[in-house]
């Protein structure tokens, strides 16, 4: 497209100056002249097409000067529009005032017409950078628009009705909640009916962050939910999720996990822990204990690998609260880290006699408060499941 500047001039000869000096960029289409001979008809020009990438404008003219005419240029708020300024050469005053008002550069008369077209190519390299970098701008404001619609659809998949399963209410106090670092996160929880007597439930945590992380996070939540129902040992549905992920993989992503069966009439916990973090035990005395680590290494890594299933049982007050490392690795402005210790004070001193909500808010309140103003670096998932009968 013809480049268009706007040449600003009372004296009628710079017009047939410059229409021949520019003739044969004029015929190839890569300058497109038009012509006004005040600022008053130049600023009428500009609202009617509003299209001119340059403007060459005398200071001194009748009507409406050219210091005027760039007050003017400067309300309409486009950088890519750009000004050069032209006056005598002993009008520095004007010139630097021009200068200081958002002029691109200037020429002086007798126009050098040589030293002009370096001017204009200058200035249209200018307004290359400055488009590019609008359209870099809207297109970052369309992807973060995508990105906080992809999160709430994140956000929306993981179970949002506590308690999630109604005929269970009475027996067991289920909650959970996930708080992303970014507009997506790759941590994701999930509850799922099994059976009468059978709950399903899941923690876990992709590696990496963002849209990759996002993605493999959702193929990652459907598998384990569709082989979890089917109601097969917690290592069985890991061995058989494990090969599934292994398969799908890019990148070498991984994610840790912990699948838990709950049984509502006895309180036994079946589990298999794929490389994630150990969860905590707060008795209903209020003692505080970590569950072994696990021997399994993290799904989607290594297929044909064979988990292993352990066990847990909970009496009556019990709660076993998960959590991902967003929250013990979660710093403070010094540097230092809430640690499994800080998780372990916050359960020693807040978690007994507490419903599952509110030892996920408690503990939510102490990584804040550790944290200060430094910003979050990764999600933060927690769960708390807590026999009532």
């Amino acid at each position: 497209m013809a480049v268009k500047i706007l040449s600003v001039d009372d004296e009628l000869d710079l017009e047939i100056l410059l229409t021949q000096y520019f003739r044969r960029k004029i015929r190839k289409g890569e300058y497109e002249f038009s012509f006004a001979h005040n600022g008053l008809e130049a600023l009428k020009m500009m609202l009617e097409k509003k299209d001119f990438d340059i403007i060459l404008s005398d200071i001194n003219m009748p009507e409406m000067d050219g210091i005027t005419l760039l007050t003017k240029i400067n309300e309409m708020r486009n950088p890519a529009l750009k000004c050069i300024m032209v006056s005598a050469y002993g009008d520095m005053g004007n010139i630097r005032s021009a200068m200081n008002n958002g002029a691109f550069d200037f020429a002086t008369k007798p126009i050098d017409l040589d030293d002009l077209s370096r001017t204009i190519e200058k200035a249209i390299e200018e307004i290359e950078f400055v488009r590019k970098s609008q359209q870099e701008h809207t297109q970052l404001v369309s992807i973060k628009s995508d990105l906080a619609v992809a999160g709430e659809i994140q956000q929306a998949i993981l179970p949002q009705k506590f308690p999630p399963i109604e005929e269970m209410a009475d027996m067991v106090d289920l909650f959970a909640t996930m708080t992303p670092a970014k507009e997506v996160g790759g941590d994701f929880f999930d509850f799922f009916k099994i059976d009468e007597k059978r709950l399903g439930f899941v923690i876990a945590d992709v590696s990496g962050k963002g849209v990759p992380a996002s993605i493999f996070m959702a193929v990652s939540r459907t598998l384990l939910r569709a082989t979890g129902m089917r109601g097969i040992d917690t290592n069985e549905c890991l061995n058989y999720v494990n090969n599934m992920l292994c398969h799908e993989s890019i990148d070498s992503m991984f994610v840790t996990v912990f699948y838990g069966i709950y049984n509502t009439d006895t309180g036994l916990v079946e589990y298999t822990n794929a490389g994630h973090n150990p969860p905590y035990v707060v008795r209903a005395d209020g003692t505080v204990d970590a569950l072994p680590m696990s021997e399994n290494i993290v799904a989607g890594m290594f297929d044909d690998f064979t988990f292993t299933q352990s066990t847990l049982q909970l009496d009556k007050g019990d709660m076993l609260v998960l959590f991902t490392d967003g929250v013990t690795e979660a710093f403070n402005t010094s540097g230092e880290m809430f640690d499994e210790k800080g998780l372990e004070t916050t359960l020693e001193n807040k978690g007994a006699g507490k419903s599952s909500h509110d030892i996920c808010q408690e503990i939510l309140k102490d990584v804040n408060d550790f944290s200060g103003k430094e910003p979050q670096s990764d999600d933060i998932t927690l769960m708390a499941i807590r026999r009532l009968e």
